[in-house]
């Protein structure tokens, strides 16, 4: 397993779900998943999910400058951290962010979301 490659796939997943279809990032996350969003900490899917789908805005395209990823631990998770710009509809400036991912490996051979940590980096 190539941990850059994995990083890679997951980033352009969730961002491509979170653009087209926010309620589909539930399958990502599990019960015992935490989001902190902006210094709020939410757990679990049905919470992370209402909070993802309740932002105050519906469309929305996310550019990513970095993907940075480190094996975490000996239960073979990963940590991602990725650096980008969100790009509201109808604004005319983007909002730079910096979110946090820690994937943990399912027993199917695929990844889920541990923790997600996500803030925007205000200059």
């Amino acid at each position: 397993m190539d941990p850059d490659a994995v990083a890679k796939a997951f980033v352009e997943h969730y961002y491509s779900t979170f653009d087209n279809n926010r309620v589909g990032l539930g399958g990502l996350y599990q019960e015992a998943s935490m989001l902190t969003f902006e210094g709020q900490k939410i757990q679990g899917v049905q919470s992370i999910v209402a909070k993802l789908t309740s932002l105050p805005f519906q469309q929305c395209k996310h550019n990513i400058s970095t993907v940075d990823c480190q094996p975490s631990g000996p239960a073979s998770g990963m940590l991602v951290f990725v650096s980008g710009n969100l790009q509201l509809a109808g604004e005319e400036h983007a909002l730079k962010f910096s979110q946090m991912f820690h994937l943990m490996p399912t027993p199917q051979g695929s990844f889920y979301v541990f923790n997600d940590i996500f803030r925007l980096n205000y200059s």
